[in-house]
């Protein structure tokens, strides 16, 4: 940054002017594009490009900053666009600020903290031009900016790499759970999901009745959502008299997602290993058994599994696996030494590729932190007073 330190001591030693946003740029709202013919501008919305239309709101450059929704998400377009009505567009004064400077710089203004909505988050346009705007000169502006994108170019390839290098662990993983479960060629006991325990199907339980504090519960769309192969503690929680109408679901116990969008995600099992008893509801399943949790959890993942489950699944949108079809689902059921040994092994596969606080996604959350640090402060300026 030493380019950018000396910049700054010729051109303004003595701090930077700060002007509003409003004096930098104008934010304009975003419209309906529902009538227009298909074409090749895209249609921004808060959550990235939503369909692509024959007819422009801007030629850009622009910054895109979300009204309402996901306010992390900022998009620099620097080509013909749309945007609809629930994100912002700004018209900027490229005599006062590179407008690319501009997107760095909103990012790093981490805006999700202005909320104040008490619903779906939001900001609006009157806080958004009170925003103070460090204006350093123009020269200074375009090095950061190319500091910045030579920083994200690299860190993007980083990224990439450690990404797939974590797809690779995790499909060795995969492999390597596969055939440690794989019993077809040995001789071990095999048995229908109705045979290893009884299966209690959950009812009710919508998520308007989550509560701050009560009766822990999982909801079966956190299964594939916000939940591992096993759990301790619950996010959510019911009254205790609507836990009393639930499936109890005691430590030990497995609970089985019986509907999902995809043939993937449907039967997906978390073993219950709290100290408590918690409730599940409708589209769940609970297994009582007297095997390893973790074993039985661990192997619904397997691929062997995976063929078995999808001849009981029905539907198209939405697949169902019944627990009447789960019951009739036969699985390989070793000693219960045997299956402490397997867990045993698959735990420390497990922690090396999912858990964030070791390996391959440590690393990729470090870097990530690294480069917002770096960035924010080429962004901090002293003000001239």
């Amino acid at each position: 940054m030493s380019r950018i330190d000396d910049l700054i001591a010729v051109h303004c030693p003595k701090g930077v002017e700060c002007r509003s946003l409003s004096e930098v740029a104008r934010i304009r709202n975003g419209r309906d594009y529902r009538g227009f013919d298909a074409g090749d501008v895209p249609v921004y919305g808060t959550g990235g490009v939503m369909a692509r239309i024959d007819t422009a709101a801007h030629a850009g450059p622009s910054v895109l900053i979300p009204r309402k929704g996901s306010l992390k998400n900022i998009y620099f377009v620097d080509e013909p666009f749309w945007t609809g009505d629930t994100i912002f567009y700004t018209e900027i004064d490229d005599t006062q600020i590179v407008p690319k400077f501009f997107f760095y710089l909103l990012v790093s203004m981490r805006l999700e903290d202005l909320n104040q909505a008490g619903g779906v988050p939001s900001l609006t346009q009157t806080m958004l031009n009170r925003l103070r705007i460090p204006l350093p000169p123009l020269e200074v502006q375009r090095e950061i900016v190319r500091v910045l994108d030579l920083f994200q170019s690299l860190e993007a390839e980083l990224e990439a790499e450690l990404e797939a290098e974590l797809e690779a662990r995790r499909r060795q993983y995969a492999h390597y759970r596969d055939s440690l479960l794989d019993f077809t060629e040995r001789g071990v006991r095999w048995m229908t999901l109705g045979e290893v325990g009884e299966l209690v199907r959950g009812n009710g339980m919508p998520k308007s009745d989550f509560v701050d504090d009560g009766v822990g519960c999982i909801h079966y769309g956190q299964i594939y959502t916000r939940y591992g192969t096993s759990a301790t503690t619950t996010l959510s929680f019911v009254q205790p008299e609507k836990a009393a109408k639930l499936a109890q679901v005691e430590p030990g116990d497995v609970i089985i997602t019986n509907t999902s969008e995809n043939l993937d995600d449907v039967c997906k099992a978390v073993a219950w290993l709290g100290d408590s008893t918690i409730v599940t509801g409708g589209h769940a399943t609970v297994l009582k058994h007297q095997e390893n949790s973790m074993y039985l959890a661990y192997y619904f993942q397997t691929r062997h599994f995976q063929v078995e489950k999808n001849r009981h699944a029905t539907g198209t949108k939405v697949i169902d696996v019944s627990a009447k079809s789960l019951a009739k689902i036969r699985i390989p059921v070793p000693s219960l030494d045997h299956q402490q040994e397997i867990v045993a092994i698959l735990d420390k596969f497990d922690a090396l590729v999912n858990d964030l606080s070791i390996g391959l996604p440590a690393e990729l959350a470090a870097r990530r932190s690294q480069y917002e640090y770096y960035r924010d402060r080429l962004l901090t300026f002293e003000e001239a007073a």
